[in-house]
């Protein structure tokens, strides 16, 4: 990923966070993913302590690129308070441009889905402090 691209991505996490008081991290793993994507997406999420905001409204987007996976991890009280297939929208709008080749525009599309879906249950509010790093996070 060129820094233009990272770039990019990392200021489309920043406007979709002025809408919520959701977190919202992309990760990408780049090497050989040797377990499920779930399973690596859920031990990302607690080693990168998204599970410490306030109101336990993290969401991680994992990307395992060599495996061409991605899983959508929500903390607990985002899971609490929606329904059976909340991600859906946020995974079928990176999937179309991911089947398009535009991988960046996917996870753009992804973050700006998941902050609107977030600003439901999450809005934002006066005293919203940025409690998660915006950059991608690497392994």
């Amino acid at each position: 990923m060129t820094r233009p691209q990272e770039k990019e991505i990392v200021e489309t996490i920043r406007k979709a966070e002025l809408c919520t008081s959701g977190e919202i991290r992309v990760h990408l793993h780049t090497s050989h993913c040797t377990k499920p994507v779930q399973t690596a997406a859920t031990e990302t999420f607690y080693r990168l302590g998204m599970d410490k905001t306030a109101l336990h409204n993290g969401v991680l987007i994992y990307l395992a690129t060599r495996e061409k996976e991605f899983f959508i991890l929500g903390d607990k009280g985002i899971n609490e308070k929606v329904s059976a297939g909340f991600w859906d929208s946020t995974r079928d709008v990176m999937q179309k441009h991911f089947k398009n080749g535009d991988f960046v525009k996917g996870i753009c599309c992804g973050v700006e889905e998941a902050g609107a879906q977030l600003q439901q249950y999450f809005p934002y509010e006066s005293d919203d402090e940025n409690e998660l790093p915006d950059e991608i996070s690497y392994d």
